[in-house]
This record gives C-alpha cells, structure tokens and sequence, in this order.
C-alpha cells in the first residue's frame, strides 16, 4: 500500500487530528512516509501553526515556513469555504491535473498520506468533487465522521458514495463530537450495522497515548 486518503463526511470532523496521529505512529514504527494536505481553504497566515498545513508540518517535525508550506499545501486559500469558492473569491483556478499530479505516491517515501479537505463530495472546481480526486488516484481512504447529530446519514452516505466508485475504505473512524447526544460507541455500533465488513473504531476525545492506535488498520503491526 503506498497511497493513504483521508477523508470524510464534513468539515471539521477530526481529518487533520488523525493525519496527526498517524503520522506520529507511523514514525514511532520507523516507517517513511510523505504527508500533505494538497488543498487548504480558512489559511490565516498570522497564525500559520494553526492550520491544518501547520499542524500537519509539526507532527511531521519540519520547520513551518514557506518551502515546507508550499511542498505540503501548495494551494492554500483564504475564505473558510470549499476550494471551487476559496479560489474564486481570489481570482484563481485549481488545475485538476497538477492537484492529482501532485497528490502521487511519493517515490522516495514507504507511504504517503493525503488530507482531503472537507467532505468527499465537496466541490474543487467546476467538474470536480474531493470524491474525482480519490477515484484518479487510485487511493485507498479512512473515513473520519463524528458522533454528532446527524452524523449516521452523512456518513453512511460518504461511505456509499465512496463504494459507488469501487474505492477501497480501510475504516471509518468516528472521531467523537463535543455535545454530542449519544456516546461515540453508539454511533460505532450503528454504523457498523450497515458498513458490511469495514472496521469501525471510535476515537474518544482523550490524550493520543489512551486513545485507539491506528497503525493496524493500515495493515502495520504495532510496536
């Protein structure tokens, strides 16, 4: 396996919370690994290290300035809204091409993980959705969805969409919501009624060291 998407239902759900944790597993693990988060909309640069691209290049242990930014988030937006609006409140474009272009395996790098941004059905540009950007790669996903209310529907229908597209989901995982009005394990339990035999784990909101270890579902023994 050298392409690892991460994506899911919504926005601000816990995607760039995972790539984090992964990340530090996988480097505990001693494997080599390429991580970016290509598209990037709600960039403040007065406060660079807390964006996704910023947290992504902490956890990564790079130095956040502008040729790691530009080697993890090369587009990168303003306005909080999806990449097609980000980029036209700037009078620019989004080059599906280079973005997939971009978003390869890396050659030199065991794994490389990708950080989609919002959810998989959110716009790029005007042809294509985050769900195109998957299916061109060829990437196998983690679905990261919340235990809010309303969170069964939107993620059992990210999890079809992405089985719409024969893309391979490694698991969903269900990052828990503040306020939520039911525990993180029974949305689990819910939706592992109707998600056939793709694992689903529960990441409660607790320190990293309690917390579920990730590194199995993408087939790595842990340490």
């Amino acid at each position: 396996m050298s392409s690892i998407f991460v994506t899911s239902s919504g926005t601000g759900i816990g995607k760039t919370y995972v790539m984090c944790r992964l990340i530090a597993e996988l480097k505990g693990a001693g494997r080599s690994l390429r991580a970016c988060k290509p598209l990037v909309s709600g960039f403040d640069l007065a406060d660079v290290v807390a964006t996704d691209c910023g947290k992504i290049l902490q956890a990564s242990g790079q130095a956040i300035n502008s040729t790691n930014l530009d080697a993890v988030s090369p587009w990168r937006f303003q306005a909080p809204l999806s990449p097609d609006l980000a980029a036209q409140r700037e009078q620019r474009s989004i080059a599906f091409d280079e973005l997939v272009a971009f978003s390869r395996p890396s050659r030199s790098s065991e794994l490389t993980l990708v950080e989609g941004i919002g959810g998989v059905m959110v716009p790029i540009d005007t042809e294509h959705t985050v769900l195109d950007w998957i299916e061109a790669l060829g990437a196998a996903t983690l679905l990261v969805v919340g235990s809010y209310l309303g969170s069964l529907s939107h993620s059992l229908t990210a999890a079809a969409v992405l089985a719409s597209r024969q893309i391979e989901c490694l698991a969903v995982i269900v990052s828990e919501s503040l306020n939520a009005p039911i525990s993180v394990e029974e949305t689990a339990d819910s939706l592992r009624r109707f998600v056939g035999a793709v694992p689903v784990v529960t990441l409660p909101r607790q320190s990293a060291t309690t917390s579920t270890p990730l590194l199995p579902l993408l087939g790595y023994p842990l340490q």
